[in-house]
């Protein structure tokens, strides 16, 4: 396995990433999301969003194939002022547990070190990216949202200070 990161440019890389993204939701979110509403994010759906938001997008290539991506830029959240977020951080199951993610996070803080606060959102229920999250430091804030994913789910929000 020799996985790359860099920045996604490509019609094959964005294809890619928008594999990563259906594929990984089906996986990750099986059981946290309504089934219903996964079942309706089809591959061209990821495919029409990847084209429609390209930048701040790195992805992890293992040969010619995608197998992770992470989005990034300043947080969206009005009361955090002059702090970067995390938008999304996905790889594909098959590579769980082999540094893709550690990589992937590690080049987006790299890309974000203008910011000493990080933000993230993650569903509460979503254990094994919740422990991922506080390896690297991140933390709870206190702060939740309900969005409705076919029906109402809980996030949170972590995040890094340094």
């Amino acid at each position: 396995m020799d996985i790359v990161i860099k920045k996604m440019e490509s019609d094959d890389e964005i294809k890619g990433k928008a594999f990563v993204h259906w594929r990984s939701w089906q996986e990750a979110y099986s059981g946290l999301v309504d089934q219903q509403y996964l079942d309706s994010l089809t591959l061209e759906k990821c495919e029409q969003s990847a084209y429609r938001w390209p930048d701040n997008i790195i992805i992890a290539k293992d040969g010619d194939h995608v197998a992770g991506f992470a989005a990034y830029g300043k947080c969206r959240d009005d009361e955090l002022e002059n702090a970067g977020e995390v938008f999304a951080i996905y790889i594909l199951p098959e590579y769980y547990g082999k540094g893709v993610g550690y990589r992937l996070m590690k080049a987006v803080l790299s890309h974000l070190e203008e910011y000493t606060t990080i933000a993230l959102w993650v569903l509460k229920d979503n254990q094994r990216a919740i422990h991922f999250y506080e390896r690297f430091g991140y933390r709870f804030d206190g702060s939740e949202n309900t969005l409705v994913l076919g029906s109402p789910v809980t996030v949170v929000r972590m995040l890094l200070e340094r």
